[in-house]
């Protein structure tokens, strides 16, 4: 190109960053970029306190994005020592960077610490201003010195479809990333792309992560599913086995994300999937996982995830129930979005949440995870002012969690909707089981979510969702947008209302399930829109 963009890639090495993709005892990745006019690269290093420099030669290959070429350049260092700090330059003979240094992982690893981050993504499509950021990781690296490595939980930039999106991304952890491991995750901002970037018109989600998985194919272990590599992979460190889960392809990552726990299990199995299946916005789903990807994240003892920008931890949770112990269930771990980003979606406190903060102050909240043996302690604190958002231990010795927190368990059957608990508006309208047959009010199911609900004798009609619906007291007739169906039981007078059967939900294809160990049942719609009706 005859003219480069802003912060496009130049001669000298720029995004530098390290990373785990094999042994983290005995090897690290350093990753960088030039331009196009510099072919071939190499990293110098050294063992601290020696002055033997070795040399090993980087893969690279050719970067085409929306406003630049560049070459990546990706070098695995091995035969390392353990607990041993090594420094680096990279580049070619006539372009190098400064001296950087790393620590390699100690044998025997059970007691270390590291950061979780999420969200931090800034937009501009010109400029993007990471600098808050940069300020973040340095006061909480500062407070943390002995952190090994960074875990992200997705959307490390608005739009990863375009390179300036990553230009402005890498200048937020310049000074940072070159000497801590950098462990990111896909978010679904990360493969988000539009046709005219400046305008945000044709707006679009790259399956598979394109420009992600062109950048960093040698930074991680190219060890993820068939199609969906790099944007999955594993790593380990210490006593931990992590899986870094995408958000594309959700039946082949489960089946990978199985297969790999089956062999590769550790004393902790932590999962970072960006979108939250515990999740606590009003309006969100967890469509992109669950019911299809639930084996394999029910394998896990963790999942880090973020995509709401508010922070919530769950119960232990298994098969739609919620427990209190560890070894009962997963443990869905919502991470608050660091770099000053309020959400979208406004949250609420869910039925599966043990722990919750409702971050619509322009905050950053960063995770600290210490693991010592069978125990994890998680603290996720506001770095702007010190407040602790909430301090957990995970022990699977006394397979306990401390704060104590208990699981509901419910003497009336109560109906929940995304997770949210209907109230006063449901507490004189119980869920009951007739003859085998779960049946719910639908009348206050659809109202309490916005929809259109219309009471007539022995008759009820219900819209939402582009659905109207009538049901009809005794019969197990009903009409949909006006055409007759069948459903699974009749329709029954109970408390003085309509109960409909539970399963008859899909008729606004929505889905169900019945949690018995907590005596409640959930209703989930993959749309995410709002329901309220307007007023003529």
């Amino acid at each position: 190109m005859s003219e480069k963009p802003i912060r496009g890639s130049q001669p000298q090495p720029d995004h530098i960053f390290i990373s785990i993709a094999d042994d983290a005892k005995t090897t690290m990745n350093v990753t960088w970029r030039t331009s196009t006019d510099v072919k071939n690269g190499y990293v110098l290093y050294r063992e601290d306190g020696t002055d033997e420099i070795k040399r090993t030669e980087a893969d690279t290959e050719v970067l085409k994005s929306d406003i630049d070429i560049s070459n990546m350049f990706w070098v695995k260092l091995t035969g390392l020592k353990p607990d041993t700090k090594y420094f680096y330059t990279c580049g070619d003979d006539s372009h190098r960077s400064d001296e950087f240094s790393f620590t390699t992982e100690p044998e025997n690893l059970t007691k270390f610490k590291f950061i979780c981050v999420s969200d931090q993504q800034k937009g501009g499509c010109k400029c993007p201003d990471y600098s808050h950021f940069t300020e973040i990781l340095k006061t909480v690296l500062a407070e943390n010195p002995d952190a090994r490595f960074i875990l992200t939980g997705g959307d490390n930039t608005d739009c990863g479809q375009h390179e300036v999106q990553w230009n402005g991304a890498f200048e937020g952890v310049k000074g940072i990333v070159e000497s801590i491991p950098f462990m990111m995750s896909v978010g679904n901002h990360d493969n988000r792309g539009f046709k005219d970037y400046e305008h945000g018109i044709g707006r679009y989600y790259a399956e598979p992560a394109e420009f992600f998985n062109n950048q960093f194919k040698g930074s991680y272990a190219y060890d993820g599913p068939e199609n969906w590599k790099t944007e999955n992979y594993t790593f380990n460190y210490g006593n931990v086995h992590f899986q870094v889960i995408g958000v594309n392809g959700p039946e082949e990552v489960n089946q990978w994300m199985i297969d790999d726990l089956n062999k590769n299990r550790r004393t902790w199995n932590i999962g970072t999937y960006h979108f939250p299946i515990c999740y606590s916005g009003s309006d969100c789903a967890n469509y992109d996982a669950y019911p299809v990807m639930t084996e394999g994240f029910e394998m896990l003892d963790l999942v880090f995830s973020g995509h709401e920008h508010n922070f919530a931890r769950s119960f232990p949770r298994r098969n739609e129930e919620l427990f209190e112990r560890p070894s009962q269930g997963t443990i869905h771990y919502m991470l608050g979005n660091s770099n000053q980003n309020p959400p979208g979606t406004r949250a609420i406190s869910k039925v599966w949440h043990s722990a919750f903060y409702c971050e619509e102050e322009p905050v950053s909240v960063v995770a600290i995870v210490e693991v010592d043996g069978e125990k994890i302690t998680l603290t996720s604190k506001i770095i702007e002012d010190g407040r602790i958002v909430d301090k957990c231990t995970i022990d699977k010795a006394k397979d306990e969690i401390t704060p104590y927190a208990i699981a509901p368990k419910f003497n009336q059957t109560r109906m929940t909707f995304k997770g949210a608990l209907m109230g006063l508006c449901q507490s004189a309208v119980p869920c009951e089981n007739v003859d085998g047959t779960w049946y719910a009010c639908f009348g206050t199911l659809i109202g309490y979510i916005g929809g259109y609900v219309l009471k007539e004798k022995g008759k009820i009609t219900l819209e939402a969702y582009g659905k109207r619906v009538e049901f009809f007291e005794n019969s197990d007739q009903a009409t949909v947008n006006g055409e007759t169906v069948t459903i699974g039981a009749k329709v029954l007078r109970l408390r003085n209302q309509l109960y409909m059967p539970a399963d008859a939900c899909e008729l606004f294809d929505m889905r169900w399930a019945y949690a018995a160990r907590n005596n409640f049942i959930s209703f989930e719609h993959e749309d995410e829109s709002l329901l309220i009706t307007e007023q003529p």
